[in-house]
């Protein structure tokens, strides 16, 4: 496999139709200046401007070049089409390129990153890096171990390549890559060195645990893999932004709120929603939003930042993708990643509750919905050694859950 010649243009491709690539515009690679952060900035093509969308609130159809807002960022939505940090890990050390700017990151996340936008050489046809078929199930082991090898920075043969994809997923360091199974897509997270449990059994537990809590989540299921002897489990989550042919335009609440202007919450993500939402989903999104906070608060989920939340459509259509990257942190921090509601972001129900009208809720549906969260939460040890957790992990993901902390708070609406 060649690496492509250094460049400081490169083209963004819309793929909403895969098989009909639409040219977006001019990606180019600009240097940091005295008052200009280094970055990707963006072009809009005349037969976009004519006929496209605005891909975020921060990048209008304008005939103009939008820059980055931040420091080895892209512009806007393109943000989103970078790869996260395990991504940039196996672009640094398995492809090798000879320069790492944020454009050449975005080049070599390939055709696989997330959402519908695709970067390409050409202004003519979509030409994106490509590494290869994708792995198939019985690929597993075989991805653990070649991810392994990436961690401890070893040279990987041409034909393993394919096993690991830097584009593969949404932010984030743990080990990933893509699956082929059932004929569609999944995004395939290993554990990390380190990990006290089996982080993708409990994953699975959790993002199950939540379905019974009312919440939209991807589907997932829990691989099994071999390390060092024992059995570990690989965590599939199902795309959300592939839909048969089709790739759906995605972005993260990062990205989404930046570009509203308005500070990084839970109840500024409601208020978006009931901005720039399909408003015959407007209710059902508020409920499901504070489901998903409340959820995260009881669980002790900490770790639910801005880039772990998504929404999928365009302009006045935005909804809310299924949730994600659903799980005990176990580090009982007491403070949530974002604002929850007055009190900023303590990990405190009444918290949760303090901003209910944001989400279009009168305090006694909100107070119902965190009955039905509290009740459901209330009972996670048996869902989780119900989904093969073991005894001494479930021991100790009880010792952040159970503490009185949580526990007093859910037990107040039972």
């Amino acid at each position: 496999m060649t690496t492509p010649a250094l460049t400081d243009v490169l083209y963004l491709w819309w793929l909403g139709e895969p098989l009909s690539p639409q040219l977006v515009g001019v990606l180019r690679w600009v240097r940091r200046a005295q008052h200009q952060h280094a970055g990707v900035s963006l072009r809009y093509a005349p037969g976009w401007l004519a006929h496209g969308f605005a891909l975020s609130e921060d990048l209008p159809l304008h005939n103009a070049e939008f820059f980055p807002v931040a420091p080895d960022a892209a512009a806007g939505a393109i943000d989103d089409a970078r790869p996260d940090r395990w991504g940039e890990r196996v672009i640094r050390f398995v492809i090798k390129p000879q320069r790492l700017s944020t454009l050449d990151y975005l080049y070599f996340a390939g055709d696989n990153r997330v959402g519908a936008l695709g970067v390409s050489e050409s202004a003519d046809v979509y030409a994106p890096y490509r590494l290869g078929v994708l792995p198939e199930l019985a690929d597993v082991q075989q991805m653990h171990d070649v991810i392994r090898r990436v961690e401890a920075n070893e040279p990987l043969e041409s034909t393993l390549l394919h096993l690991v994809t830097p584009g593969a997923t949404l932010g984030g360091a743990k080990p990933k890559a893509l699956l082929h199974m059932d004929g569609v897509e999944w995004v395939l997270k290993f554990a990390e060195k380190g990990d006290v449990v089996d982080v993708g059994l409990m994953e699975h537990a959790s993002m199950t645990l939540a379905t019974k809590a009312g919440i939209d989540v991807c589907e997932t299921h829990a691989l099994p893999y071999v390390q060092g002897g024992q059995t570990k489990h690989a965590l599939a989550v199902r795309r959300f932004d592939r839909q048969g042919g089709a790739r759906l335009h995605c972005m993260s609440a990062h990205v989404a709120l930046r570009a509203a202007g308005v500070d990084y919450s839970y109840p500024e993500m409601a208020l978006l929603l009931r901005r720039l939402g399909d408003i015959s989903l407007l209710a059902y999104a508020g409920e499901q939003l504070f489901r998903r906070m409340v959820f995260n608060i009881c669980i002790d989920n900490t770790d639910d930042h801005e880039k772990n939340h998504m929404f999928m459509g365009q302009g006045h259509s935005l909804k809310l993708a299924p949730a994600f990257d659903v799980l005990p942190t176990l580090q009982s921090l007491g403070v949530q990643s974002m604002r929850v509601g007055k009190e900023g972001a303590d990990s405190s129900v009444s918290n949760a509750l303090s901003e209910c009208k944001q989400f279009g809720l009168t305090p006694l549906r909100a107070r119902q919905l965190v009955k039905e969260v509290a009740a459901v939460v209330s009972a996670w040890q048996s869902h989780f050694s119900q989904a093969g957790l073991a005894l001494q992990d479930v021991q100790t993901v009880a010792q952040h859950v159970d503490r009185a902390f949580l526990r007093n708070q859910r037990q107040t609406f039972l």
